[in-house]
């Protein structure tokens, strides 16, 4: 069945299914609760939900629309603060949507050059004026399985439904550089508000589209110098305006690139780089490591879920 795991009650859907885009992640969270719906693995009792949906990203949230339009028992659980998953990561004003979205109960929405802020507006008013329940602060810890369904165990206790959609990203815990001095406050994993950086010497560190769309953000906020460290010879899979503006900046001499560069060791006041010239110390006020993220599969392997990796296709 769509988007079932081999464990029975269990299905995956957006960008754990390896769907990032936000408009078929969300096309996805429907497809999946509509398979959730005609598995017909209804809650029996009053403490028993019919599903418990994992993730308050777009293919979490539209789930949670279909699971209303269906009249089954629900909640949603995120871990963040916030709903949007990985939206909410996204730099100030980044557009994050350039196509139009359909969701259950809503209909076609135009979303056309939508701003991270916008979007994520609109998806609190949707789960305002639809009385969404979502238990924001709330973290998957395990699923317990039982000859008569499951249990979700979080960090604010035990939920038991008949099935769960594991909507969560890829990227829930930031990759580290596992380097000395990492632990001191100014070493951050994501960028939201360029501007609480104004004034300072900032280190970016990675290769990937967000690394140089941080490091593109902040050097356009007042007073910043701005060094993005990247551990390869060349920028080969990002997008092209991407690379374009940062090759822009360079040339303007307000973004200091060192290429086949990795972080030694972080200090207080200053950044350690090992660099093809040899070492190099740099002032630093903040290092902000873009390297992605580490996949949830411990969890999900405890959980009884297995992977296939398949090597040579698309």
């Amino acid at each position: 069945m769509l988007f079932r795991s081999n464990v029975p009650g269990i299905y995956i859907a957006g960008e754990l299914g390896g769907m990032g885009l936000i408009r078929k992640a969300a096309e996805q969270g429907h497809q999946a609760m509509q398979a959730i719906r005609k598995r017909g693995a209804r809650a029996r009792s009053e403490d028993e939900l019919d599903v418990v949906i994992v993730g308050a990203g777009p293919a979490g949230l539209s789930a949670g629309l279909t699971a209303l339009d269906a009249q089954l028992r629900y909640t949603i659980v995120e871990q963040e603060q916030s709903l949007g998953g990985a939206i909410f990561h996204y730099p100030r004003q980044k557009i994050a949507m350039t196509s139009d979205l359909v969701l259950p109960r809503v209909g076609k929405v135009r979303m056309r050059e939508i701003s991270k802020e916008d979007l994520l507006d609109f998806w609190k008013s949707v789960t305002a004026t639809q009385r969404m329940d979502i238990r924001f602060g709330e973290r998957m810890e395990r699923i317990e399985t039982l000859s008569d369904g499951l249990v979700v165990h979080t960090t604010q206790g035990r939920l038991k439904c008949r099935s769960v959609l594991l909507a969560i990203g890829r990227r829930g815990t930031p990759r580290t550089l596992d380097v000395p001095g990492e632990d001191l406050p100014k070493v951050t994993y994501r960028l939201i508000d360029p501007q609480q950086y104004a004034g300072q010497r900032l280190l970016v560190v990675g290769g990937g589209d967000s690394a140089l769309e941080a490091a593109i953000a902040l050097a356009g906020t007042a007073g910043t110098r701005v060094t993005l460290s990247y551990r390869s010879a060349a920028f080969s899979r990002v997008k092209p305006a991407n690379r374009e503006r940062l090759a822009q900046l360079q040339a303007q001499g307000e973004v200091v690139v060192h290429l086949q560069s990795q972080v030694r060791r972080i200090e207080r006041e200053q950044v350690l780089l090992d660099c093809p010239e040899g070492a190099l110390t740099l002032p630093n006020d903040t290092v902000l490591v873009c390297a992605g993220g580490v996949l949830p599969t411990p969890l999900l392997k405890d959980i009884g879920i297995r992977f296939e990796t398949k090597y040579g296709t698309a």
